[in-house]
């Protein structure tokens, strides 16, 4: 499977999640819930990791992928306690979207950070991804 496969299950799961998590995390603290999440998600990643390479290949990781895998994990984690506070305030129809605005903000890091370059379809696919989070998070009458 090429990358676009791949990015399309990551978009199916991440949309189940919303509406399983909103299920989840009804009546019970969003900081637990996502503790019990990502607990979840440790036992799974780690089962696919060691069914699919050595465990000894962490050895041989340079120590900017430590630091910078342990940031990444850092910002996973704050990322999904503010998802769960979030889905349990509002609506996962609302909330979802305006999620999505991540992919702006890793458009601007990449351009920033990774000196990638941006293209005039960035610059349009990412107004539209605004507009539709706006419209899609806009509820006419209340918050």
């Amino acid at each position: 499977m090429n990358w676009i496969a791949w990015a399309l299950l990551a978009a199916f799961f991440a949309g189940l999640t919303a509406v399983l998590a909103k299920i989840g995390v009804t009546g019970v603290n969003s900081n637990l819930a996502t503790a019990v999440r990502t607990s979840v998600v440790l036992i799974f990643t780690w089962g696919i990791a060691f069914a699919t390479t050595k465990p000894a290949a962490m050895l041989e990781f340079p120590r900017k992928t430590w630091i910078f895998l342990a940031l990444s994990g850092v910002a996973t984690g704050l990322s999904w306690l503010c998802y769960f506070r979030a889905l349990q305030l509002g609506d996962a129809s609302r909330v979802a979207p305006v999620d999505k605005l991540s992919v702006i903000i890793a458009i601007v890091l990449a351009a920033v950070i990774l000196k990638e370059r941006l293209t005039w379809q960035h610059a349009v696919g990412g107004l539209l991804i605004v507009a539709g989070s706006l419209v899609l998070a806009w509820r006419s009458g209340n918050s």
